[in-house]
Formats: structure tokens, C-alpha cells, sequence
């Protein structure tokens, strides 16, 4: 018996949403009496961060504290329209749709002070910390609580927004018919160190070391644990997860998703993750979003971990220690690859 160790690389560029009918996404915001903010998505959060990011977005577009903005995404009837949580596009899509209706509401809430205030509503600036000043006399402010309060109570105003992004639709070759289905890329690369066990074909995960550009990051800690999550899900679907295990009789393995094998906290690894940030120019503050660009260089770094370790190419997914053995067999042999 021999233990190997391979390195593998992968590099990808992933693609932000899609161009399907403009890929639309809407948002609506709107005061409470109390002055807290509401925005209605249909946008579900399915543990991505889709209601922190957008609460960010919100309150970073309205000037008032996180605190005061609250999200709803609990139902699609009652909601406004969203293409729906993939794609990695809910960032993108959904954070341009806030800021689009938190604009359309932050105007009719400086128009309910400036009256106020008795000044233009162009003289007036928010804080972020719920206050609204005017311009180089600081002195002379009203709280934006309050001045949600007189639009409603006392103007008869609406303090609410409505807002939809629209992708436009991409030109078409006409000799080719080439287009552009999506509007901005993510990148990641990824370095994964693994060691395989010549007798039995298992593989354990030693470390991996990526990259991610991401635009901006919004939120660096949801960020970065996206990004740990993602992976471990690229790494579980890349050795673990199948229903189809190589025996003659399936008696022998996984019946369904209920029982099929995963890595278990004896399989964490290190990683180690750098965040580059590149703002894109058309996405909310800059930021695009990780989404599933967290696994899927893995998927290929492992295979070329796997070849580079023993000389066995798996072209299809898991890589169990079924197919290395095999692999290695077929071979003669294990036969390492040289390392760089």
C-alpha cells in the first residue's frame, strides 16, 4: 500500500443570470407609521443572504440605518414578479431592482421633509443614521421617522418605490448568431491537495486554496462563508454523492437521496480563500455575488488532483474509490504524474 498526493487546478468564469426575457426581477419598498422600511421580493432566500444583502442595498439607497429596513420574500402571489432564486443572479438582479424602488421611495421621503423643513428637497441629505439635514446647515434636520410620519399623517403621501432591472436583449450576429446571454461574469480559481490510498482507491482531501473574484463584496462574512459552504458542496458531489454505486446489485449501496453518502466532519479540510474585488459597472454597489460559482471549480480541480496523484482520468462524477481502483488496475499500476 501507498499513499499518493496530487494537486489540481481549475479555473472558471460563470456567468451572472441569463437573457431569457430580460431576465426581470421587481422590488417594492414602502414607510411604516414608525418610519421603518418594508421592501416585498419575491425573491426567496435560500440561505444564500438574499434578505441581509438586500436589507444592505436598501439601507445603503434610502441613507438610513440597517436597522430600520425589513424584508419580506415570504410569498409570490402578494409579491412582486422575480425570474426566481438561481443562476447565481439574485445579487445582481434583485439588489438593481431594491435600489431602483428604495430611490422612487427615498425621494417621496425628502419631498415629506423639505416641506417640513421648508426647503428644496435638492438641499437636503441623509446621514444613515436616520436623520435628514439640510445641506451645510446641519443644525436644521428632521429625523427620517419623522418625516415618514408627516408624509402619511400629515401630507397625505405614500413614502413608497417601486422598482424592476430589465437586462436588454443582447445583439445577435447575423452571419454567426452569436449573442450574450448574460450581462456580467464571476471568476474563481481553485488548487485542491488530495492523497489517495493505492490499495483501497479512497481519497482523502487534504487542503484547498482558492480565488474568487466576486465584484465587490457586499457583505464580507456572508461572503466568505458562501464560499466555504459552496465548496464543501463541490467537493461532496465531486467524491461522495450518487445513487448509483458500482456493484451488480443495488441492494449494496444508496436506494435514494436519503441515504447516499457524504463527507462528515472528519473530511474538513483547510482553506484557505482570497476575495478579489473588481467592481462590476452595471451591478448594485459593484457587487455580483458568489452563488454557485462556490462549487464548481472544484468538480475539475479534483479529477486533475485525482490524475495528477495516480494517473487514473475520471470522467464522470463521483470519483469513488470503485473507479480509482479500477483505474489503477486497467493501469498496472498507480502511475504519479510529475508536480509542480
Amino acid at each position: 500500500m501507498t499513499l499518493h498526493r496530487g494537486k489540481g487546478f481549475a479555473a472558471i468564469n460563470y456567468p451572472i443570470g441569463m437573457n431569457l426575457g430580460g431576465d426581470p426581477s421587481q422590488a417594492l419598498v414602502h414607510s411604516n407609521p414608525d418610519g421603518k422600511f418594508m421592501v416585498a421580493l419575491s425573491s426567496i432566500d435560500l440561505g444564500q443572504g438574499m434578505k441581509s444583502v438586500t436589507r444592505q442595498i436598501a439601507a445603503e439607497t434610502l441613507g438610513i440605518p440597517v436597522g430600520d429596513v425589513y424584508v419580506d420574500t415570504a410569498d409570490s402571489d402578494t409579491g412582486p414578479h422575480c425570474m426566481g432564486s438561481f443562476a447565481s443572479r439574485g445579487t445582481h438582479r434583485v439588489g438593481n431592482a431594491v435600489i431602483q424602488a428604495a430611490l422612487e421611495a427615498r425621494s417621496v421621503m425628502l419631498e415629506a421633509a423639505a416641506e417640513e423643513l421648508e426647503v428644496n428637497a435638492a438641499d437636503l441629505e441623509t446621514d444613515g443614521k436616520g436623520n435628514i439635514h439640510v445641506k451645510g446647515a446641519p443644525s436644521r434636520s428632521i429625523t427620517t421617522a419623522e418625516a415618514c410620519g408627516a408624509a402619511q399623517f400629515k401630507q397625505g403621501k405614500t413614502v413608497s418605490g417601486r422598482g424592476i432591472f430589465l437586462i436588454p436583449m443582447s445583439d445577435v450576429d447575423p452571419d454567426t448568431g452569436e449573442m450574450t446571454p448574460v450581462s456580467c461574469f464571476a471568476h474563481a480559481a481553485l488548487v485542491v491537495e488530495i492523497e489517495v490510498d493505492d490499495e483501497t482507491g479512497e481519497i482523502e482531501v487534504l487542503e484547498m486554496n482558492s480565488a474568487y473574484e466576486v465584484g465587490r463584496a457586499l457583505n464580507p462574512r456572508l461572503v466568505e462563508q458562501q464560499l466555504v459552504g459552496g465548496a464543501w458542496m463541490g467537493m461532496s458531489h465531486a467524491l461522495w454523492e450518487t445513487t448509483e454505486p458500482n456493484y451488480p446489485d443495488r441492494s449494496h449501496g444508496p436506494r435514494d437521496f436519503n441515504e447516499y453518502v457524504m463527507p462528515g466532519p472528519g473530511d474538513i479540510c483547510t482553506h484557505n480563500i482570497a476575495v478579489l474585488e473588481r467592481p462590476a459597472e452595471d451591478a448594485p454597489y459593484g457587487g455580483k455575488g458568489p452563488g454557485e460559482m462556490c462549487a464548481n471549480p472544484v468538480l475539475p480541480a479534483m479529477a486533475n488532483a485525482v490524475y495528477n496523484a495516480v494517473g487514473v482520468r475520471v470522467d464522470d462524477l463521483p470519483i469513488t474509490p470503485e473507479k480509482v481502483l479500477r483505474g489503477i488496475r486497467q493501469n498496472g499500476g498507480a502511475r504519479p504524474q510529475a508536480r509542480r
